[in-house]
């Protein structure tokens, strides 16, 4: 009799399982994808999640408050009040965006360097600069140059000299990402893909009840950004994304190609042989600047941080000796190339 009770608690305690499980896929296929494009640090966002409300209005709001830390084009911002050694504490945006990159800056012995806006500004890149910049310059601008020339306490930032200017373009589509993508956690959401700028954070599944699938552009010259073949295709699912390419953003003056990645140690635009770097972690901050590390270090060393970092995983497009694209990934990616 006894055997027969438990058997039927059993039973029952097994057909709620069932019955709860087939309600909630139920109400997670009804539940619609909102998606939300705009403009936003110089770049188009587009935002997918599972939700039966709209929340642009607090993305937005969200994406705003990374303005007002870090953009340098927002003369009220943060960084831009630093960058005029006005005597201002950092909010918590900045805070980690700064604390974080000394971190990555220390690993890849300086390759990212936040303290290099000067030198993309001589170049023509950032806010632009029409005179070619020549070797006085470039020596002149590097004695300012150097993330050890900047130190960071109690909220406020110290320099050496009072010419260092900070720039986290390199950092800050990647941090915005991660902070929509906070947004969207907090309110219980596990299904969405967070884009800015080609930068990316996922979670969950997409509206087909697949994994996210993200394409890596084939690095063809483009500075109209208008090329859309694609190298591969990455099952991205609870990971963030960043790829950094010379392939979309560079000029040409005197018959030579300058490209946008500047080495902060040289002075010089990189001419290493990685054409598109795309890196996936926990956090797309990151993931954003260790792409840009990555093509100023050139592949051996960027195997190398590899090596020792286990938490990231790279697919690398490069240029090999007979000047032909070749591809090289973290064995770790291997599961994820898609197609």
């Amino acid at each position: 009799m006894k055997g027969n009770k438990k058997l039927l608690w059993q039973l029952a305690f097994l057909l709620f399982l069932i019955i709860g499980t087939i309600a909630i896929v139920r109400q997670q296929r009804s539940t619609p994808y909102q998606k939300d494009t705009g403009f936003v640090f110089g770049t188009v966002y587009n935002i997918t999640y599972q939700n039966d409300n709209n929340l642009k209005k607090e993305i937005e709001a969200e994406l705003m408050k990374v303005d007002n830390s870090l953009s340098p084009f927002n003369k009220e911002s943060i960084i831009s009040k630093i960058n005029r050694n006005e005597n201002v504490k950092a909010d918590q945006m900045f805070t980690d965006v700064f604390t974080l990159a000394e971190k990555i800056s220390e690993e890849t012995d300086g390759a990212f360097d936040i303290t290099v806006a000067p030198l993309v500004n001589a170049w023509g890149f950032g806010f632009k600069n029409d005179v070619m910049p020549g070797k006085e310059t470039i020596d002149s601008l590097r004695q300012f140059i150097g993330y050890k020339k900047t130190s960071f306490n109690d909220g406020y930032v110290k320099k050496d000299d009072p010419r260092i200017m900070l720039d986290c373009s390199a950092i800050a589509k990647g941090y915005a990402c991660d902070v929509v993508a906070n947004l969207l956690r907090s309110k219980g959401i596990d299904n969405f893909m967070v884009e800015i700028g080609g930068e990316i954070v996922t979670s969950g599944i997409n509206d087909k009840r697949i994994p996210w699938k993200i394409g890596v552009t084939k690095p063809i010259d483009d500075t109209l950004n208008t090329n859309q073949q694609l190298q591969t295709v990455l099952n991205v699912t609870n990971k963030a994304m960043a790829t950094s390419g010379n392939y979309r953003n560079y000029y040409y003056k005197n018959g030579k190609k300058y490209a946008h990645t500047i080495d902060p140690r040289t002075g010089y635009p990189v001419q290493h042989n990685i054409l598109s770097a795309t890196v996936l972690t926990d956090n797309c901050a990151s993931a954003d600047a260790y792409a840009t590390a990555f093509m100023v270090m050139g592949l051996d060393k960027a195997k190398a941080i590899l090596a020792k970092n286990k938490s990231l995983m790279a697919y690398f497009i490069y240029s090999d000796e007979n000047g032909n694209n070749a591809v090289w990934y973290s064995p770790s990616l291997r599961d994820k190339i898609a197609e």
